[in-house]
């Protein structure tokens, strides 16, 4: 405890030894603008040791500290604390900024202060009293929290409870309403609606009356230009500058909304498409149990829904082929997907369905599921293999076509992987076999061929076989495929000097086969040596 020599009479020194273990700091002040007493706390809070530090008159006090507001502006000489007390000025909650002057590093203070006179037995004022509080670490928190508050990004309001008017409001709150800070300061709670629509509402104002803790709670909060928006709503009660108030914090909950419309909508189409679809399609587990089958697979497979959805590895028994099916199931879950697989499927009344299988993984619900379409090729297989027929019975004589009809007709007949299984090389044929191969690209059969060669049929025969087995085909459409894609198109004639060098000098290009006539030609045999000529049977040629 402080005090000056001339202070006050030795009576009241008992009460200043009582006030002076206060938390408040208590400064007294005499009427010749003297400080005449300070408490501990009072020094603590100025950071002084005695009473000339604390500047030991009114005028030395502005010397010696440096008062704001809280705005940061400068108190004016008139306006501090201690000299309005002295002009006899009574007043309460005066919060200033104290900084001690001539110390860079000196720490701001927020001091709370009131003053009080200080009477005689008679009424007449003999000195003035000086309240301080230090609320420092009060006012600390609170800026802390305002700057919290106002960078959270998360939407909050703030609403005192006694009149429930907002008087805090952040930028997050104003970007998910639209509305502005001065549109929603002031405003009383149930006006901007801080607690939409929802069914929570009721309880949630209940609680709101009685100062709560309000629970999260799902509602439809209305935003500017009259929309809502699904959001999650809290109340928390704090204080707010000495106000009982309730903090309001919110979850912008509508994008989440949005991807679940989406969501429902999309399943709304793709559901729509799967039952509508023209093609069978079904949706399984990747353990073969029917999920669901839409009308067209119905009708195909001759299966009502109830008859196969839920039954374990219905989707196996379908298949007439079991090793094709777990195949097929493997690949699905090694890759995710198969896709224009050939299978067989058999169909309610036991007969059998070609198809097309395509299948992909897709998720449902977080589940694993199978989407299969079911392609039926069965009439387009029957098609195939009548046209098939149809072009073997043609091949068999083919001396009515062109070369070019029978190129295609050959193609049509031979399955491409019979044309990428042929091998073979020219070197690997004999002289007669590249003859005889000639031949059979123009179109000559093998009496024709036979009769061109002057050789037996059966030879002729033994010699197409050969050629059959060196280039790995056994068809004539195949083989003469494989010459022409080798640049054999005729008869290859063997001359004297190429024939000793293990070459070919191609004929000339063959002359167009003529159509088949009804009348037929006498053609004298060839001389026999050993036989006088004439003796022979004679061959009729066709023309």
């Amino acid at each position: 405890m402080q005090q000056s020599t001339t202070a006050f009479t030795t009576e009241r020194r008992h009460l200043l030894e009582i006030i002076d273990g206060l938390i408040e700091g208590i400064i007294l002040l005499d009427t010749d603008r003297h400080i005449a007493w300070a408490n501990d706390t009072a020094l603590a809070m100025y950071g002084a040791a005695n009473l000339l530090e604390l500047g030991g008159t009114a005028a030395g006090f502005r010397k010696h500290y440096a008062l704001r507001h809280r705005n940061g502006k400068p108190l004016l000489a008139s306006r501090y604390p201690m000299d309005r007390a002295l002009a006899g000025e009574a007043f309460s909650d005066v919060v200033v900024e104290v900084t001690r002057k001539g110390q860079a590093d000196a720490p701001m203070r927020v001091h709370r202060l009131r003053s009080l006179p200080l009477l005689d037995s008679d009424g007449v004022t003999e000195g003035m009293v000086l309240v301080c509080l230090d609320e420092t670490d009060r006012y600390s928190a609170e800026e802390r929290f305002e700057r919290a508050f106002a960078a959270n990004p998360a939407p909050a309001l703030i609403c005192r409870l006694d009149d429930m008017r907002c008087i805090k409001v952040n930028e997050g709150f104003m970007e998910m309403t639209g509305y502005s800070r001065d549109s929603l300061l002031g405003r009383k709670a149930r006006e901007i609606g801080v607690l939409g629509a929802g069914p929570g509402r009721e309880r949630a104002l209940a609680r709101l009356g009685e100062g709560r803790t309000i629970p999260q709670t799902e509602t439809l909060l209305t935003i500017k230009g009259g929309g809502n928006k699904l959001v999650v709503v809290a109340g928390q009660p704090i204080d707010v500058g000495g106000h009982e108030c309730m903090l309001f914090t919110y979850n912008d909950l509508e994008s989440r909304r949005r991807a679940e419309i989406a969501l429902r909508q999309s399943e709304e189409r793709f559901s729509r498409a799967f039952r509508l679809a023209p093609v069978p399609m079904a949706l399984d587990t990747l353990e073969g149990q029917y999920l669901e089958v839409n009308d067209a697979f119905v009708k195909v497979t001759g299966y009502a829904a109830e008859d196969i959805v839920g039954r374990a590895d219905a989707a196996g028994t379908l298949w007439v082929d079991p090793s094709a099916y777990r195949e097929a199931a493997r690949a699905l879950r090694a890759t995710g997907s198969i896709s224009g697989l050939e299978a067989v499927l058999r169909a309610s009344d036991g007969s059998t369905l070609d198809c097309l299988v395509s299948a992909e993984v897709v998720t449902i619900d977080d589940i694993a599921c199978v989407l299969t379409v079911y392609q039926d090729i069965s009439e387009r297989k029957r098609s195939e293999a009548d046209l098939y027929a149809a072009i073997q019975t043609v091949m068999q004589d083919t001396s009515w076509f062109s070369r070019t009809v029978i190129e295609k007709l050959a193609q049509l007949r031979m399955p491409h992987t019979e044309a990428r299984q042929a091998g073979g090389e020219l070197a690997d044929l004999s002289t007669r076999e590249r003859e005889v191969l000639g031949l059979m690209c123009q179109g000559l059969t093998d009496t024709e061929i036979a009769l061109e060669l002057h050789l037996s049929r059966n030879t002729i025969r033994n010699h197409v076989a050969s050629l059959y087995s060196k280039i790995g085909v056994n068809r004539r459409s195949a083989a003469i495929v494989w010459a022409r894609q080798r640049g054999i198109v005729g008869r290859e004639v063997p001359a004297v000097a190429s024939r000793q060098a293990g070459r070919f000098k191609p004929a000339a290009p063959p002359a167009p086969v003529k159509a088949r006539s009804k009348t037929r030609e006498k053609v004298k045999p060839a001389a026999v040596p050993g036989k006088p000529p004439g003796k022979g049977k004679a061959v009729r040629r066709k023309t």
